[in-house]
């Protein structure tokens, strides 16, 4: 019988598989990226996102739609990771927004909580561009409002926003020039159809095969810890927590018929959460991985022996973990005035930024996003009256900026696009100064640098006339690809004679841990014997994907 209504458990069901098959399709989406270097992190960044937004709603026992949405909206904010992350948590935000004040959803309601998310999204990005998930979630609730006008089922409604979604992104190349240049769909609008055709999935109970095959040859990730769980836990004592410990096991499942039951999904996943919260279960043909917080761990480890063999056994008493957290919050720490938070990745590339006056790192960049979460931590552990972010990655602008937002010490952004303007920014912070004229000057100082990047190309394109490929090293300067050719120093040299000229003083090489010391240093013999009149700083920057991060100024 079809679901004329949505409830907070239907509506559980629906985050949860639509996640699950995010998830399958996450190492597709990454593969949709257009820019050819070897970072393909828009589905892992949405599936990052989205899995914290399910996590935060397992860890609730909500019986009202408003909750249980509140619950994803909260949990994809402060999971966000990246600009898919980001605007996909904003898409749910508008979506809780409307579902304010309703236990349930009929149809019109359920159509007018996508418009609503979809109206939130536009507006959380300075600069909407057209085909992206943008138009991908905007052109699906249109469809969903228009279907709710006929029709009190939600089945129907979501049916025609699932297939008004996969339109628009079968479209998206027809949009944004880019995309047809290299022949892809928008790779945020994939992952945004995955979850819709999760939420179908969910309120029809059709099967997909594709997606238990996909499943099924994937990699298992690791489960999210328990410190998910007590990063939101600190208002609340001990003894408050329902749950107490965090179980996780791994079964190798046996062959059908030798084990005590034999594994279903459903029936597995069914039974844990009756018996726990914050619950994810996650198999192939050969293994169950589960996490769940519990009050019986011995139960979830009898009941995983039935279906094959224990090869992996955690628990954690969070009752403990807890009090530790509060114990050590609780150590009074005298203020500093200010605190700048840069990202990077790279031992030598992280040192450079502390020694010219960075507080604190969050570990990450190009190849992994920090999270909004990640950067509220960093800004409350730094223990200063004022921040400065330096995201040094134009993919982790939202994050930082929604971390600026919603901070409750005075935070700004400066919005270093590469790791070398993050360096020039740092020279022009005076603590003398107050927030808004250091990151007014801080931005100023970066307009000079010209920033360079040396990668390889993972797979055969063409991208702004440049033919390109695989294996080929790229010569890329403030982010357009120039060069593509098969020598890492033909390649080098090329970049840096276009990007300097008659006003060029220093040159600054960073090299990464694909590059040895003395390709390095023979790098240095030749730039020296060709720009005579041009100082030339070397480092070692020890970071991964790029083989040189270059700057001119």
């Amino acid at each position: 019988m079809s679901e004329k209504i949505i409830t907070a458990n239907q509506l559980k069901s629906m985050i949860a598989v639509g996640c699950d098959r995010l998830k399958a399709g996450a190492d597709y989406v990454d593969s949709l990226n257009v820019f050819p270097v070897p970072d393909g992190d828009t589905g892992t960044n949405m599936n990052l996102s989205f899995s914290a937004g399910l996590d935060r709603v397992n860890q609730s026992d909500d019986q009202t739609v408003e909750a249980v949405s509140e619950a994803l909206a909260k949990g994809l904010l402060m999971g966000a990771r990246g600009n898919s992350g980001v605007i996909l948590s904003q898409i749910f935000r508008g979506f809780s927004k409307a579902c304010q004040g309703k236990e349930e959803l009929d149809a019109k309601a359920f159509a007018a909580c996508l418009t609503s998310g979809v109206k939130t999204a536009y507006k959380a990005v300075m600069k909407p561009v057209e085909g992206t998930i943008l138009t991908v979630a905007r052109e699906a609730s249109e469809a969903a409002e228009e279907c709710a006008k006929n029709t009190k089922d939600v089945i129907e409604v979501m049916k025609a926003a699932n297939q008004a979604a996969n339109q628009a992104l079968e479209n998206t190349p027809n949009l944004l020039l880019v995309l047809k240049e290299v022949g892809v769909v928008d790779s945020g609008g994939q992952g945004l159809c995955f979850i819709y055709a999760g939420f179908l999935e969910s309120l029809t109970g059709e099967a997909v095969p594709a997606y238990r095959q996909e499943l099924s040859q994937a990699n298992l990730s690791e489960l999210a810890h328990e410190e998910n769980y007590y990063k939101t836990s600190h208002s609340v004592s001990s003894e408050d927590i329902k749950y107490g410990f965090c179980t996780e096991i791994m079964v190798r499942l046996a062959e059908k018929g030798k084990a005590e039951e034999d594994f279903d999904y459903e029936t597995f996943r069914n039974y844990l959460n009756e018996r726990g919260n914050s619950l994810l279960v996650v198999n192939d043909d050969e293994v169950v991985k589960v996490h769940v917080h519990t009050e019986h761990p011995g139960d979830v480890l009898n009941y995983g022996q039935r279906f094959g063999t224990l090869i992996k056994i955690k628990v954690d008493n969070m009752r403990l973990q807890h009090d530790n957290i509060l114990e050590n919050k609780a150590k009074p720490k005298e203020k500093k005035d200010y605190g700048i938070i840069a990202v990077a990745v790279g031992e030598g590339v992280q040192t450079m930024l502390k020694e010219l006056g960075a507080t604190s790192i969050i570990n990450g960049g190009q190849t992994m996003n920090p999270s909004t979460e990640d950067f509220i931590k960093a800004i409350e552990e730094g223990n200063a009256q004022k921040v400065i972010l330096l995201p040094n990655n134009k993919n982790i602008f939202l994050a930082a900026k929604q971390a600026a937002e919603v901070s409750e010490i005075p935070t700004v952004v400066v919005a270093s696009r590469f790791i070398t303007q993050g360096l020039s920014a740092l020279l022009a912070f005076d603590p003398e100064q107050d927030l808004e004229s250091n990151q007014e000057a801080m931005t100023q100082a970066m307009e000079d640098v010209k920033s360079g990047q040396i990668t390889h190309a993972i797979r055969d394109t063409s991208l702004n006339g440049v033919e390109i490929h695989e294996g080929d090293f790229m010569g890329i300067v403030d982010g357009d690809i120039l060069i593509s050719d098969q020598g890492l120093e033909n390649v080098t040299l090329q970049t840096i004679d276009a990007m300097q000229d008659e006003e060029s003083e220093l040159l600054t090489v960073i090299y990464g841990e694909d590059v040895q010391p003395e390709e390095a240093e023979a790098l240095r013999t030749k730039l020296s014997e060709r720009y005579e009149d041009l100082e030339i700083e070397m480092y070692e920057g020890k970071q991964p994907v790029y083989n040189y991060l270059l700057s001119v100024e």
